[in-house]
């Protein structure tokens, strides 16, 4: 039973309109409706007859969107910090900065600095206290280094977190080295998000070898059940386009060799990024916009004797004569 003068809203909410709230008031000043609605979302009560922003500056003081029938079911939901999964408590832990200054910006007093210094220093024990803790800040350091400088994106530094995290939870990186996981979970993103990044690539700028990567990536596909499909010329296709500027001819002639050489060429147990490389090659001489071996090969990041190799046999299932043109390692890119 509702008191005098209040109004009600939609699922069973009220809003005070008498001498205890000034605003809202209990009467739409454009049509005269009692039917009044509050916006939990943006804080505003409107007139749910013509639909009159009554007042936009009310205080939202339910977080959640759910009414009164089920807040006992729903208790404590959309309360609480966001998740940050980037973070290695997911952003649920407290921060203490530095000791230096207050929160006016007066600087603080020796002993109130030894105080602080001490709150952060046991802050940070009580954080790191458990073995997987101090596990995946290691770790994180890492995929953060490694994204940054081979520039990949939020979207994998994301997954590649998420995978580190799903092995440490299967407990799969007990005894190994935690750089080499690192590797391996920036790896499996890259595949999984479909951005052409080889292994080479990665233990480049990985304090882990090649044989560790390449074994902490065995163990977690099949750990985590992690399916990829193998890697396909195509794949790389837009990156060596743009990094060797080729133009619009040069590209759509690649994409037309490209197909032709799938229907008729196994590449399987083939580097696909070399593959490619020789079909970028025949393609710029093909439209007299030719690029080195050396430039193509450094872009593919494959040596130039791999190119040699499989140039011979691509212009053969092509069809296209031996002679078609004349490799010269070191011509002038345009």
């Amino acid at each position: 039973m509702r008191n005098e003068g209040e109004v009600a809203l939609p699922e069973g909410r009220v809003v005070e309109t008498g001498d205890a709230a000034q605003k809202p008031k209990n009467t739409c000043p454009e049509c005269g409706s009692h039917h009044l609605m509050r916006d939990e979302v943006r804080g505003e009560v409107v007139c749910g007859d013509c639909g009159l922003v009554i007042d936009e500056s009310t205080l939202v003081s339910d977080f959640g969107r759910h009414s009164s029938k089920d807040e006992s079911s729903m208790e404590g939901r959309g309360y609480g910090p966001a998740v940050n999964p980037l973070m290695p408590e997911k952003g649920f832990s407290s921060e203490i900065g530095l000791p230096t200054r207050d929160f006016q910006g007066n600087s603080l007093s020796r002993d109130a600095s030894l105080k602080f210094y001490h709150l952060r220093k046991l802050n940070h024990r009580l954080r790191l206290g458990r073995t997987h803790q101090r596990n995946m800040v290691v770790a994180l350091g890492e995929i953060n280094r490694l994204v940054s400088v081979l520039g990949l994106s939020r979207e994998i530094k994301e997954s590649a977190i998420y995978t580190y995290r799903r092995a440490l939870e299967y407990k799969a990186t007990r005894g190994k080295k935690i750089v080499a996981f690192a590797a391996a979970s920036v790896y499996a993103a890259c595949r999984q998000c479909h951005v052409p990044r080889t292994m080479k690539e990665i233990t480049m700028h990985s304090k882990a070898t090649k044989i560790e990567v390449g074994r902490a990536y065995t163990l977690l596909a099949r750990e985590l059940k992690i399916g990829l499909r193998p890697l396909e010329p195509r794949d790389y296709l837009v990156r060596f386009t743009q990094e060797l500027n080729l133009s619009r001819p040069v590209r759509q002639k690649v994409l037309e060799l490209l197909e032709q050489v799938e229907k008729v060429y196994s590449t399987s147990g083939v580097l696909p990024n070399g593959i490619l490389a020789t079909i970028i090659y025949i393609a710029s001489n093909l439209m007299g916009e030719p690029r080195s071996q050396d430039r193509i090969a450094s872009v593919a990041n494959v040596t130039p004797v791999t190119i040699r190799n499989h140039y011979k046999e691509l212009l053969e299932a092509l069809g296209l004569p031996k002679d078609l043109t004349n490799p010269v390692t070191k011509t002038k890119p345009k």
